[in-house]
């Protein structure tokens, strides 16, 4: 089959189901524009600010768009484009924007707080803490394989293709020059007065200069190790650097690149029409295993993220000004990352070998870039400048997740040790030092670091294991909500019963075959242990949290 059919199939669907899935559940769940939202309710300048759907909708997106809808439909190649496309299309408007819309209609409906909080509010504050310590726990596993990923995709590596030597140089400078243009464009809308023409021309005016001077004058030259180092000590910086000058500037900058990648890699499909090497389908078992769970947990981003219901409701859900804008932001850019995980499928298929339906060496994101660039060469953009430009792209998703999460790890961790009403000066001094921002995410980051020697490919079934348990809490936190207001919740049921199952299998298997391989396998032991310590703490507390949502979902209602 061409990518031209893929695509014009997988546009198709998703457009139908935001039309006729995701606006029904907007009637069924009663989004009213006319109701007041935090952001006017609550605003305060610096969390609850009313903005405009398109501008959210750029930071959900920027924020939720990592490099999993890239690595994770590459990876599960193994099984066949088909299965891999089914998956991406029916799970992530069945379940993954199901899960976004609905965590930022839950946030919404209480104030812009987050699923923690839902939590504490709907079934108690001991699952509120559980749910606080998953989220540290899988903070460390999205930041030690992003940054392996990043990591790799900077260094220049004695051996190495001297093309690929010089693309990743050059993204490794533009990606640098990047950060230090989103510094200066913070301070510059700090201290300007807004104006949407001028911030769209100086961020363009930004991007292209990074861009120019990186290609042109590549002057980064260093190994993947000591990227890795460097990717730590950014990532330690910028989670508590203040949100306005570099989060929020990065996230703006962000979405102009990260679209324009979108639209050049479809427009290049649609020039090209790339033929699918790899085999449609290969089999219930791979490689890499059965395809009940392995398929569901490798494609990861592609189809449903736990990590998305944290960015709706804990930053976007404080900006919506109007109850209808939250289709479009959360249902809506979901389905757009289901579109880039598509465009991953085809690139795949485009560059997998003509009689062997094997893929050519190098990581997910350098097959991806090399692909696209590939499809764009048919448009007139020489090769080397559009990989380079390709991979920037893709480096930018991960950096973004990176610091985002690491963020979202450390305010976990000080919320596991602080209650809203405690007083920070009465507090005994151990309490005031694990919770202070600079060692909550020193605590963070040591155990990421060591997770991230074992290397992205051998930890990306525990981290998509540990993502889709994530939507899971989020799910059967919603649904408890949903009931305890009254309206409808049983189009929650399939998808977190379904994912639940997903993920204890998947759980449970990565522990037993680590266990059984204990010392002989070719990761370290190290690096098995952490494996088995996070899958066996992962699955206690992901069920304890399920049970307890369970309780209140179909037990008795309590007497008041």
């Amino acid at each position: 089959m061409s990518g031209i059919v893929i695509m014009i199939i997988a546009i198709v669907v998703l457009v139908a189901g935001y039309i006729f899935y995701g606006k029904w559940l907007a009637k069924k769940w009663g989004v009213d524009p006319k109701r007041k939202t935090p952001a006017y309710e609550m605003q305060d300048g610096v969390d609850y600010v009313p903005t405009d759907k398109q501008v959210v909708f750029g930071h959900q997106f920027a924020s939720i768009a990592g490099a999993g809808p890239i690595n994770g439909p590459i990876q599960a190649a193994v099984f066949g484009w088909v299965p891999v496309l089914l998956w991406c299309l029916i799970g992530g408007i069945f379940i993954g924007a199901v899960q976004d819309f609905s965590s930022m209609y839950a946030s919404v409906r209480n104030k812009g707080r987050s699923i923690g909080v839902i939590i504490e509010l709907y079934v108690g504050k001991v699952g509120k803490r559980l749910f606080l310590l998953f989220v540290y726990l899988f903070s460390m596993l999205v930041i030690a394989a992003f940054a392996d990923i990043v990591a790799k995709s900077f260094g220049v590596n004695a051996g190495a293709d001297a093309s690929v030597q010089l693309a990743n140089s050059q993204v490794a400078t533009v990606s640098t020059l990047f950060i230090v243009a989103a510094v200066g464009f913070g301070i510059f809308l700090k201290n300007t007065k807004p104006n949407a023409t001028v911030n769209t021309a100086v961020s363009i005016i930004l991007l292209i200069l990074c861009i120019a001077i990186g290609y042109l004058c590549p002057f980064l030259n260093m190994s993947t190790n000591v990227w890795l180092y460097l990717v730590f000590l950014y990532i330690l910086i910028a989670s508590v650097t203040p949100v306005q000058y570099l989060l929020q500037p990065r996230d703006y900058l962000n979405s102009y690149l990260l679209v324009a990648m979108i639209v050049a890699a479809v427009l290049g499909i649609f020039v090209s029409n790339p033929k699918m090497n790899l085999p449609a389908f290969t089999g219930f078992v791979s490689s890499s295993g059965a395809m009940f769970p392995i398929l569901f947990v490798t494609v990861a981003c592609g189809a449903v993220s736990g990590f998305h219901s944290l960015v709706s409701s804990e930053t976007a859900s404080k900006q919506v000004k109007n109850e209808n804008d939250m289709l479009p932001i959360s249902y809506g850019a979901m389905l757009v990352e289901v579109l880039l995980a598509v465009i991953a499928i085809i690139a795949a298929g485009a560059v997998a070998d003509k009689l062997t339906g094997a893929l050519p060496a190098g990581t997910p994101q350098q097959i991806f870039s090399t692909a696209v660039a590939s499809f764009l060469s048919g448009i007139g953009i020489p090769h080397q400048l559009s990989f380079t430009l390709i991979s920037l792209a893709v480096s930018a998703f991960a950096l973004t997740s990176l610091d985002s999460v690491a963020r979202v790890g450390r305010l976990s961790w000080q919320e596991l040790f602080l209650d809203d009403d405690e007083d920070e000066a009465s507090m005994p001094s151990w309490k005031k030092i694990i919770t202070n921002k600079w060692v909550a995410t020193i605590i963070v980051l040591i155990p990421s670091y060591l997770l991230g020697q074992v290397g992205y490919a051998e930890i990306w079934a525990l981290f998509g294991s540990a993502n889709q348990l994530l939507s899971v809490l989020a799910l059967a936190a919603v649904a408890v909500f949903l009931k305890k207001t009254n309206k409808d919740n049983k189009m929650m049921f399939i998808p977190m019963f379904f994912m639940l199952a997903v993920t204890v299998v998947a759980l449970f298997q990565l522990a037993f075959n680590n266990i059984k391989t204990f010392g002989h396998a070719k990761i370290s032991v190290m690096g098995q242990s952490l494996q088995i310590l996070f899958a066996v703490l992962l699955l206690a507390l992901a069920i304890i949290v399920v049970v307890d949502c369970c309780k209140k979902l179909f037990g008795k209602e309590e007497n008041k």
